[in-house]
């Protein structure tokens, strides 16, 4: 088997991704990008592969795929140039943050036929897996509830350190864009599609008053899925740490079961009516799943085993030619979801229609929607990151910042 040669764009993130491309999946780590040149040619070193600091340049690099880690809201605009070089993508968290990026993404796409992928890991965990399974058996019937939980709180210091300046995209990131770590599990689960979206924002000044973030700290959606269900999503920075997944089907139920470990104790609880139960079903069972191949690598990789499988589903896709299941419509369509629970949370909760991002119809209909919360877009038209309005960073959190962002050796604004 001929290893497929990668270039990772992005040194921080990315090297979860580097220590990914091996042989278990069938892939060789050649090159190497980012604009941190100090750290870009340290890791260079550790890994012994070329390194860029120019992304053209590094497109020239003899290699078969480029992974995308690199900032959370310049994913789209690097894959396409990535995929219009003849080079199959697999991009990190979010597929697109407009929806004309997220049109333009299909298209090219489709155009170059080369593979693209998101790699959002979630999903690959034991646990999700193992519903995604059970899902499968009809045990439960079809999917007529859901909830997804990712909320990450993290120390004021510790934000500060992976976010440094006063227009990093984490300072800035509206509280419905970070999504996907917490509907793609469901999506996987069930195999359906969200068609329209409402969301709610939560403005809690008190939680960002240490750090320069200008966005809510959270926020609720409800997303209809194709099949009439009915997904609760919830996240991102509010105390209490949360990793958690529930389905509810037509006879009977599953979830992960609580636990202090920040990817669950490992256990799934499946339960059923004492009145519903087939012959030979138990009314309720709590186990320990454990992956039916790869446990051992996939225990070593981060996120719950999810960095090891996106790497291994996306070499397989491309060897195979078959897309992967987290393919350019489903990832645009489960980022896009975050950018219409935005449009909802600013109308306070007016529900939107999802675009069919396969239909060309509906594309044309949101090609031009460059609708964006980030800095740089700024101007008539674009939206506020909290739907407070444009507030400011605190002077405490100002100068909390800027003590941490000495610290850690940034000197910018």
């Amino acid at each position: 088997m001929t290893n497929i040669r990668v270039g990772v764009i992005g040194v921080g993130r990315g090297k979860s991704f580097m220590k990914g491309a091996g042989e278990a999946v069938g892939m060789e780590l050649v090159a190497l990008c980012d604009i941190w040149e100090e750290r870009l040619l340290e890791v260079g070193r550790d890994y012994g592969v070329t390194t860029y600091t120019d992304y053209d340049a590094f497109l020239e690099h003899d290699m078969d795929a480029v992974i995308l880690a690199n900032y959370f809201h310049e994913h789209a605009p690097f894959a396409i140039q990535a995929l219009e070089a003849g080079k199959h993508v697999m991009s990190e968290t979010a597929s697109n943050t407009t929806l004309a990026e997220g049109v333009a993404l299909c298209r090219a796409v489709e155009k170059t036929g080369k593979t693209y992928m998101l790699a959002e890991n979630y999903p690959y965990t034991v646990f999700n897996q193992e519903m995604r399974r059970v899902y499968r058996t009809g045990e439960i019937g079809e999917v007529t509830y859901a909830e997804g939980e990712y909320n990450h709180p993290m120390a004021p210091e510790d934000r500060l350190r992976i976010s440094p300046g006063i227009t990093h995209w984490r300072a800035w990131l509206p509280s419905t864009y970070y999504c996907t770590h917490a509907l793609a599990p469901l999506m996987y689960i069930t195999d359906t599609m969200p068609v329209k979206v409402n969301g709610l924002s939560i403005a809690c000044r008190e939680v960002n008053k240490r750090t320069v973030r200008v966005a809510d700290p959270g926020s609720v959606i409800l997303c209809r899925m194709d099949n009439g269900a009915v997904f609760r999503i919830f996240g991102l920075l509010l105390p209490g740490h949360s990793n958690w997944y529930r389905v509810h089907g037509s006879r009977g139920a599953m979830e992960i079961a609580r636990g202090p470990e920040y990817f669950g104790p490992g256990q799934v609880r499946v339960w059923h009516e004492a009145w519903d139960l087939k012959p030979g079903e138990e009314a309720e069972r709590v186990y320990t799943p454990d992956w039916s191949e790869h446990g051992d690598l996939a225990r070593r990789a981060g996120h719950g085993g999810g960095d090891f499988w996106t790497s291994l589903h996306f070499a397989n896709a491309i060897r195979s030619g078959e897309p992967p299941f987290q393919d350019v419509y489903r990832g645009v369509t489960m980022s896009s979801v975050g950018i219409l629970a935005w449009k909802s949370a600013l109308e306070d909760g007016r529900p939107f229609d999802m675009p069919d991002f396969r239909d060309e119809e509906h594309r044309s209909s949101v090609e031009n929607d460059h609708w964006s919360p980030w800095p740089q877009h700024a101007g008539p038209g674009q939206p506020p990151p909290s739907i407070l309005g444009r507030v400011r960073p605190t002077p405490e959190g100002i100068a909390h910042a800027r003590k941490v962002w000495k610290e850690i050796g940034y000197r910018g604004e």
